[in-house]
């Protein structure tokens, strides 16, 4: 005979119910972030040749290494929902303190749980413009890397589908006599888009055959962004100088109400901000790489080579500022002119009415006598004009005592020309009469 204990069916029966809310939990996680992050993997022959790969998060064997990527969309997410992305996509096999080095904020490179691992994350928000963020844990058969948005030339793709691959030709119209010959038309948002890249296309990237190649490459796309970043700084700020000489009084105020340039400034410095940790991270990660037997000296020359890029970078985001600060100065400057000039008008206008308002004021007040208050009398009978002839005569002296200076300046300066041309004929006289200077003299000038 069996005794069934009923508190053990208790456990046991609680058991299962926190199973299947955890279950429950996992799935509706999974519904809700998984397929939000882009993820991408390849894997590398090491002979210059890769493929796509599944994702599995597996390195690779003999030759062969493996590179995961992963793009965090950008938006109005906090950072713990950017983790959310970052855990869905990685775990496993990694762990929460390989997951949370890669997506935290400022820069970071250590050794994480065997791996190399640097960060460049500007705090801000995720949907920010000049918000960069990009992450990677190496080993010595696989790369993994987390970005904020797309990284221009991060990944590859096939040559045929290169944007300069092929030039749009048009043909001429029926009846011309070069029919034949056509004409290349390139639209203006295409040009544009060129004429603001420092770098070729991803069609044109270079397979890399070993890790030291393929983080030489993330870092190299990584300043890439920057600069493409910066030159379109470079050519809205040139198309809003020519716009202010071009333009007229509205839109430099509109400019100042805008605040176009201060809010320019903000993003310069967060661009150098971005800048300064990429300067502080990179010479970290060329000396942990340099100490690995696996990343040839090469790579960590290239690597040398764009912290150099970096710092010539950092300078002309400087100037960029400096441009950006003149500008600004010639607006405020412009502005306190037209506020000057204003007060100006209005200085001028009191200068003529306050002498008249205080000579009104005296004759008008209800006090017996003064001069001509008795209007009846025959003798005062022209009161009225004698008052208008004492407020021009006020108003005359009131205007020398404004031209006495001007006057008293061309006076002076017609006194100094005579003297130095009296003084200068004399000297000439002397001159031609061949009198001689007795040590120690002079002649006058």
């Amino acid at each position: 005979m069996e005794l069934k204990h009923p508190g053990k069916n208790v456990v046991l029966e609680m058991d299962e119910i926190d199973k299947e809310s955890s279950a429950r939990e996992n799935l509706l996680f999974q519904s809700s972030y998984h397929g939000i992050a882009k993820r991408k993997g390849y894997i590398f022959d090491g002979e210059g040749n890769y493929f796509n790969k599944e994702w599995d998060l597996t390195e690779g064997r003999d030759k062969e290494f493996c590179w995961y990527h992963v793009e965090i969309p950008k938006g109005n997410q906090k950072l713990s929902q950017s983790a959310q992305y970052l855990i869905d996509s990685l775990c496993p096999p990694l762990k929460l303190q390989d997951i949370l080095s890669l997506v935290s904020n400022g820069p970071f490179c250590g050794h994480v749980d065997g791996a190399l691992v640097f960060r460049v994350n500007s705090p801000g928000l995720a949907s920010g413009r000049f918000t960069f963020r990009i992450a990677a844990r190496i080993t010595e058969k696989s790369v993994i890397t987390v970005s904020l948005g797309r990284v221009p030339r991060l990944g590859f793709s096939p040559t045929n589908e290169s944007l300069l691959s092929e030039i749009p030709m048009v043909e001429t119209p029926t009846g011309n006599e070069h029919k034949d010959r056509g004409r290349t038309v390139i639209r203006e948002h295409v040009l544009d888009f060129l004429l603001m890249m420092n770098h070729s296309e991803e069609a044109d990237n270079p397979v890399p055959k070993s890790v030291s190649n393929l983080v030489v490459h993330i870092i190299d796309t990584h300043v890439d962004h920057l600069q493409d970043v910066v030159t379109q700084l470079e050519i809205e700020l040139d198309s809003v100088e020519l716009e202010m000489d071009r333009g007229g009084f509205a839109l430099k105020k509109q400019m100042l109400d805008d605040r176009k340039f201060p809010k320019m400034h903000l993003d310069l410095q967060r661009l150098l901000q971005v800048i300064a940790h990429g300067e502080q991270v990179f010479p970290r990660v060329k000396v942990y790489c340099s100490s690995k037997e696996w990343f040839p000296s090469s790579d960590v020359n290239a690597l040398e080579d764009l912290i150099g890029r970096l710092r010539r970078l950092k300078e002309n985001v400087g100037f960029i500022d400096n441009r950006v600060t003149a500008i600004q100065t010639g607006l405020d400057s412009w502005q306190s002119e037209q506020i000057n000039r204003k007060l100006y008008y209005l200085s001028f206008l009191s200068i003529i009415f306050l002498p008249l308002s205080v000579i009104t004021g005296v004759f008008g007040m209800n006090v017996g006598g003064l001069p001509w208050t008795v209007q009846k009398n025959p003798e005062v009978k022209n009161g009225f004009r004698n008052v208008m002839f004492l407020c021009s005569a006020m108003l005359l002296v009131v205007l020398l005592c404004f031209l006495l200076p001007t006057v008293y300046s061309r006076v002076m300066a017609w006194k100094r020309k005579r003297a130095m041309r009296r003084s200068g004929s004399m000297n000439w006289r002397n001159i031609a009469r061949g009198n001689k200077v007795v040590p120690g003299g002079y002649l006058r000038l």
